[in-house]
């Protein structure tokens, strides 16, 4: 009788484990794959369903990226997503949309605008738009400022923004004009009369904020290697990290404070900020006052941070007041050069606006004994149709960002927005809406005459938005704009060139409307 047996030699036995291990690892590891897939695809439409279970109309979005692949790719420049948004619900008063996973409420209504950025201001007083401020320190001015600390900031700086302040800024403004007409003449003995004219415009621009907000001596800041400069140009200077931080924020904002992702170089805020409180401090050490934007910071210094009477929660810090000073650069650093850029350009391709705006400013010098000073700026009136023709058709912003600091209900309507929900204002698409602009590609002053805004509902034209938010130095930017072509066209005439582009295109990499390949233009002195 015999026993069977198998024998197996170690070898064997060793394999055969380590094709079992290897089987159990795979499958456990493919088993964590999908759970990470399946988690990831459900946060990325997590958020989707929000407009539906509101019976709001919506733009159908995709898992993740929403609406907003091809923005996120830098395939289309987000004016072309929100214009396609906008049309897409023509004769709709609201509709949805999801940047990224973001749910936005798009209001196009006129009546509606005007209810969120005025009338019921209180429920949307704050931006709605994100910034990290133990990140970014400099970035808690008024421009992103909360209420009620914006509140409190705006009342404060608003006294540096009177016709007073304004008058006595005119004549520091038109020594940057000379400078600026100076960089003209010598750019043009260099480029045969062909000149990209927004880098120029950009320079005047530094010059302008340099010596009437920040009380710098123009000698200084006017020279092309000054730090001013420099780092000034840094903050609109479009990078990969700038690019994945719009991403994060649309992802969810908790993605930015988790990265603590900076909205600006740190060598570019450090010197900012050591620039503009070492300059306060020199002011204050030798008694020094001047009428600029600095000066009223410094009394709100005075007032919020060192007045020892006020309680904490009212308090604010030494780095907000010095925010407020680096908002201020931010926020007119490109608005203004841009502005000027476009405005030549559009005054090149249609002559006989150009001739029309030089004869105003011929006779109205003559009104003022060739003096050109505030009052003479404020008695331009065909100017100002053609300034604000040119932000018509090239806002600063294409969008306005609100967000609901408390529940609201649509009057004569049963939505309801719920407190925290972001709101998108299309200024853009507005400001090319045939139903309110009859031929919007044309360049057509005339449209802003007293009459022909008569015709038009408010909440239409909204360059500087409207309401408690509105831009605070809109005149300010007014003054600084008009001053540049006031110089420029008296002793120039502009025409297109071989590289002046027609039509513009805008890069898609960054959120303003900035010409891919700059402006181009032919100047010819006045005889």
């Amino acid at each position: 009788m015999y026993v069977g047996y198998v024998v197996c030699n170690t070898d064997q036995v060793m394999y055969l484990s380590s094709v079992t291990d290897w089987w159990m690892y795979e499958h456990i590891a493919t088993l964590f794959l999908v759970i990470a897939v399946t988690i990831a695809y459900y946060f990325s439409i997590s958020t989707f369903k929000i407009w539906e279970k509101l019976n709001v109309p919506y733009s159908k979005p995709i898992p993740l990226f929403g609406n907003t692949l091809k923005q996120a790719l830098s395939r289309d420049h987000v004016l072309e997503f929100y214009n396609k948004i906008y049309y897409e619900f023509t004769g709709r008063r609201y509709a949805g949309l999801f940047q990224m996973r973001t749910p936005y409420l798009m209001i196009r209504d006129p009546e509606l605008i005007n209810d969120v950025l005025i009338r019921d201001f209180s429920f949307f007083a704050d931006r709605g738009v994100f910034s990290d401020f133990t990140v970014n320190p400099l970035s808690n001015n008024l421009l992103f400022m909360r209420n009620p600390q914006w509140k409190i900031m705006r009342h404060k700086i608003t006294p540096a923004f009177t016709p007073g302040k304004f008058k006595i800024m005119c004549d520091r403004i038109k020594e940057c004009a000379d400078i600026l007409i100076k960089n003209i003449d010598e750019e043009l003995r260099e480029k045969n009369n062909e000149i990209e004219i927004r880098n120029i415009v950009r320079k005047y621009s530094i010059d302008v904020l340099g010596t009437c907000i920040f009380g710098f001596d123009l000698n200084v800041i006017s020279d092309d290697e000054c730090k001013f400069r420099k780092y000034g140009k840094l903050i609109f200077t479009p990078s990969l990290k700038t690019l994945f931080g719009q991403v994060c924020l649309m992802i969810t904002p908790t993605l930015l404070k988790i990265l603590k992702l900076k909205d600006h170089p740190k060598k570019v805020t450090d010197f900012f900020y050591k620039s503009l409180k070492d300059s306060m401090m020199y002011r204050e050490e030798n008694k020094i006052i001047k009428n600029d934007f600095t000066q009223v910071l410094m009394k709100a210094r005075n007032d919020l941070v060192l007045n020892t009477s006020l309680p904490d929660q009212d308090r604010f810090t030494e780095s907000q007041i010095i925010a407020n000073a680096f908002g201020m650069f931010v926020a007119g650093f490109d608005t203004v050069s841009a502005t000027v850029g476009y405005c030549l350009y559009q005054l090149a391709l249609n002559n006989s606006i150009q001739d029309k705006v030089r004869k105003e400013i011929q006779l109205k010098l003559s009104k003022h004994n060739g003096q050109i000073n505030y009052e003479f700026l404020m008695d331009l009136n065909y100017l100002d149709m053609v300034a604000a023709e040119t932000l018509r058709m090239y806002p600063s912003v294409v969008v306005l960002f609100r967000r609901a600091t408390k529940t609201y209900k649509i009057p004569n309507d049963s939505l309801i927005i719920e407190k925290g929900q972001q709101i998108v204002i299309p200024i853009y698409a507005l400001h090319y809406d045939v139903q309110y602009y009859t031929d919007p590609e044309k360049f057509i002053p005339e449209r802003f005459s007293t009459e022909e805004e008569a015709k038009r509902p408010n909440g239409v034209y909204l360059p500087f938005g409207d309401g408690p938010r509105m831009c605070i130095g809109k005149r300010f930017a007014e003054i600084e704009l008009k001053l540049a072509l006031v110089e420029i066209l008296t002793k120039f005439e502009v025409f297109p060139c071989e590289k002046t582009e027609i039509p513009l295109t805008f890069a898609n990499n960054i959120f303003t409307m900035i010409p891919k390949n700059g402006i181009w233009l032919k100047f010819k002195k006045n005889n």
